[in-house]
């Protein structure tokens, strides 16, 4: 991720209104954006353009479309993860020293901030007329270039993480409206086909056949009913602070109210599962044996469909008081997710510390933020108190009416199939080019006010938490919804995600004076450095820039026109507290989490010290360049 170089940039700038790793309402939308000429019109975005041919994304062969989006997102990785300098001609050249070649790849749009938009990649020396690498050949050779034993689990993941890309679009294409029964905040959870761009595999989901990928996927509309076990109460641990008229509401009370009616044995409570996850738990011996002694029931699928969110765990029942975040033993990208009694601790422990007061002192200063709580749980353990791992569920408030646009940032900004149109567009662009048309205003202009509205509804608050409270969010782009008024204008922001707190050391004695024993069980309290580093990842690089990066690459605004916009933003919010506005305005470079080397060292994220689930890499601040 490099800035474009100083010598390109305006002489003047308005605000408008490689280290080496550490491993530790239904819309009918415009038709899409193509990559126009450099400088064609006077609202185009300036950015070197290679190509004028039509965007791979549109191909019309689903599985081409899909293995050009994969192959754009092991190039970003890689210039991003390489820190590899700013090309300066229409083809980007990535050497492959282990392979004795090099690639030659097309440059439709180099992004300051990383979301690059390549064309079909060639090997250098090949005749024109030899075939273009493919996403699974690239990923071959890049994996080479690592020497790692792990590297060639990447290959099999891309090959998988292509297919399903390929399935979803096709049978978008075939009918892109939303499902029929989903509000807003579900059509919009189940709009998410491409997955995060700086990902190698962002659709891959081992173990899952075509067969349960129809049922279980968010990107095909799928909806199941739950899977009901019976567990013994004996077994039976739980925490709940859910409320209901000021009325303290059990998590087992909540559990059987959704299993509508299902009958279960006496001294026994429902617990509600995935159906791919049920299938599993009974062939592993612990579950077996429970099950043999009579202390778990199998009770089979009950109840009214539920609908799998974007996280593909989570899953919503428009109407529903609750969301169930259940646990699934499947590897989606990084990791397998089954949820760990920590993150049920933390989940519980972060709303019971927002009602000590905090929340008041926040929505006072920030009345349209808010997190999405996760205020009860259900788990089980062995006789002798030994937790029993895949069948802990965390019971999530379902605050999103019929009429709430509540869309995580990944979805806005991913292209998509849409009714009426041959082509791919996102929502971002939909709702921009609306308002200019609606008010007559430039793209670019009605792009910048809507950016720093953003910046004003969802990053200000969320530097507030941290900088009054010593909380950092991991507000990354599928984590953070922005809430949308009727015209499409950010009014307002939910996170959600109980894994992803951060409570500073250097806040512990306040934290402990607002809820005693914090942290005793959650393991949530991390040092600063390492809250620094990751709050400037996930809330600067992923959220922020990879919104700017939008921006830029479908040609709704000059990425350096709003990077000047940041940086006046971070300016104004130094007086907040939180150390990441001084940060991102005086670093020369920052340290960003690395997903294709994290994939390719082979690790799960959900495992282990928070400092050593991921790879980092240090890259050049683009607010610097």
């Amino acid at each position: 991720m490099n800035a474009t170089p100083t010598s390109q940039l305006p002489e003047t700038e308005t605000h408008p209104a490689a280290e080496e790793p550490t491993v530790p309402r239904q819309h009918t939308g415009p038709a899409p954006l193509r990559t126009p000429r450099p400088g064609a019109g006077p609202d185009a975005a300036p950015h070197r353009s290679g190509t004028s041919a039509a965007d791979p994304l549109d191909d019309p062969d689903p599985q081409r479309a899909a293995d050009a989006a994969t192959i754009e997102n092991l190039l970003r990785c890689w210039v991003r993860e390489k820190n590899l300098p700013a090309s300066d001609t229409t083809t980007l050249r990535v050497p492959l020293d282990a392979s004795g070649t090099a690639l030659l790849v097309p440059v439709r749009y180099w992004s300051p901030t990383g979301w690059h938009r390549f064309g079909p990649p060639a090997l250098e020396g090949l005749p024109s007329s030899a075939p273009a690498v493919d996403a699974v050949t690239l990923a071959a050779l890049l994996s080479r270039e690592t020497g790692r034993p792990e590297a060639t689990e990447l290959v099999g993941r891309v090959a998988d993480s292509v297919r399903r890309t390929a399935d979803f679009l096709a049978e978008r294409r075939r009918d892109p409206r939303p499902h029929p029964d989903a509000d807003l905040f579900l059509a919009a959870e189940q709009s998410l086909l491409l997955g995060h761009p700086l990902h190698p595999t962002p659709k891959s989901r081992e173990g899952l056949s075509d067969a349960e990928s129809r049922l279980y996927s968010p990107e095909l509309h799928g909806s199941f009913p739950l899977h009901w076990f019976a567990v013994d109460h004996s077994l039976l641990v739980s925490d709940s602070a859910w409320t209901e008229q000021g009325r303290p509401v059990a998590a087992e009370q909540l559990a059987t109210g959704l299993a509508e009616g299902l009958a279960h044995p006496t001294g026994t409570a429902p617990l509600p599962l995935h159906p791919w996850q049920a299938r599993e738990l009974l062939h592993r011996p612990d579950i077996r044996a429970l099950l043999d002694q009579g202390l778990l029931h199998d009770l089979g699928p009950h109840g009214s469909h539920w609908h799998p969110t974007s996280s593909v765990r989570t899953v919503h029942r428009p109407g529903a008081r609750a969301m169930l975040k259940l646990s699934l033993g499947l590897r989606i990208t990084n990791s397998r997710r089954e949820n760990l009694r920590k993150e049920l601790h933390r989940g519980v422990e972060v709303h019971r510390l927002l009602r000590t007061g905090l929340v008041d002192e926040w929505q006072a200063a920030h009345p349209g933020f808010d997190i999405v709580r996760d205020p009860a749980w259900l788990a089980v353990d062995t006789p002798d108190g030994t937790p029993v791992p895949g069948l802990d569920l965390m019971i999530r408030h379902n605050p999103f009416g019929p009429g709430d646009d509540a869309v995580c940032l990944a979805a806005l900004t991913a292209p998509r199939p849409w009714p009426g149109t041959t082509g791919m567009s996102s929502r971002l662009t939909d709702l921009v080019t609306r308002l200019a048309a609606r008010t007559g205003r430039p793209v670019a202009a009605v792009s910048a006010e809507w950016f720093l509205r953003y910046l004003d509804q969802v990053v200000r608050p969320v530097l507030w938490l941290d900088g009054h409270a010593g909380i950092a969010l991991e507000a990354h782009q599928q984590n953070t919804l922005v809430l949308l008024d009727a015209d499409g204008w950010p009014t307002g922001g939910r996170y959600r995600d109980n894994q992803g707190y951060y409570f500073r050391e250097s806040h512990r004695a306040e934290l402990e004076s607002r809820l005693p024993g914090i942290g005793a069980h959650s393991d949530t309290f991390v040092s600063d450095q390492v809250t620094d580093e990751r709050f400037a990842y996930y809330l600067g690089i992923n959220n922020v820039l990879g919104l700017i990066g939008a921006f830029g690459a479908q040609h709704l605004a000059d990425e350096r026109i709003l990077l000047a916009a940041f940086r006046s933003f971070l300016t104004s919010a130094t007086g907040l507290g939180s150390p990441l506005p001084h940060r991102l305005l005086e670093a020369a470079t920052l340290r960003s989490k690395a997903n294709l080397l994290t994939r390719l060292h082979g690790l799960d994220e959900l495992v282990g010290p928070v400092d050593t689930q991921s790879v980092y890499v240090t890259i050049t601040n683009p607010l610097r360049a």
